[in-house]
C-alpha cells in the first residue's frame, strides 16, 4: 500500500514538474521559460477583392486563440513573440455547375501571408503563407451571417494552423 501511494506521489511530482517549468503544457503547446509575451500587429490587406474589417477581425481571432491555448501575455509592442502580416488573397469562385451550366456551389478562399518573429532566437523566426476555404450554395448571397460563418470556418483553421507552426511546433 506504501509503494503504491509512493508511485502515485512520484508520477504527480513529474507531472507538476513538467507542466510548470514553461516547456510543455496540456494543449501541447511547447514555449520556452523565456517566453512571456507575444504581439500581434495589424494585418493589412493586400488583395484584389476587398472585405473590409476582415483583417481586424483575423488579428483578434489569432490574439484570442493565443491567449486561450498559452500563457502568454498579449502585449501591444516589444513582445517576445511577434505576429505579422497581410491577406494576400480573399477569393470567390463557382465549384459545381448545375445541368444548366450555372454555380452550384461556390467557394471563398482567403490566403494570409504571416510573419513570425521570435525576439529570443532569431532561427525559430518564419514567414509562411496559410490558407483555407469555405463552401456555400451559390444561392447565398455572402454577407451578413453567411459571411460571419465563412470567416469563422476559415479563420479557425489558418488560426490553429498559425498557433501549431509557432508554439506547439506542429
Amino acid at each position: 500500500m506504501i509503494f503504491k501511494n509512493l508511485r502515485f506521489l512520484i508520477i504527480g511530482l513529474a507531472f507538476l514538474s513538467l507542466s510548470s517549468c514553461g516547456l510543455y503544457s496540456l494543449s501541447g503547446v511547447t514555449i520556452p521559460a523565456d517566453i512571456k509575451t507575444y504581439q500581434v500587429d495589424y494585418f493589412g490587406y493586400q488583395a484584389t477583392l476587398v472585405e473590409p474589417g476582415i483583417e481586424r477581425d483575423f488579428k483578434i481571432k489569432l490574439e484570442e486563440l493565443i491567449q486561450d491555448q498559452s500563457s502568454l501575455n498579449l502585449v501591444t509592442k516589444n513582445g517576445d513573440y511577434i505576429y505579422q502580416g497581410e491577406i494576400t488573397r480573399y477569393y470567390i469562385a463557382p465549384m459545381t455547375a448545375t445541368a444548366n451550366s450555372t454555380a452550384s456551389q461556390n467557394r471563398l478562399t482567403i490566403e494570409i501571408n504571416v510573419r513570425f518573429t521570435d525576439t529570443k532566437r532569431d532561427e525559430e523566426s518564419f514567414e509562411k503563407k496559410y490558407s483555407f476555404f469555405y463552401d456555400y450554395s451559390a444561392n447565398v448571397q455572402l454577407q451578413g451571417a453567411a459571411l460571419d460563418t465563412a470567416l469563422e470556418v476559415i479563420y479557425e483553421q489558418i488560426t490553429q494552423d498559425i498557433v501549431n507552426d509557432t508554439l506547439a511546433k506542429w
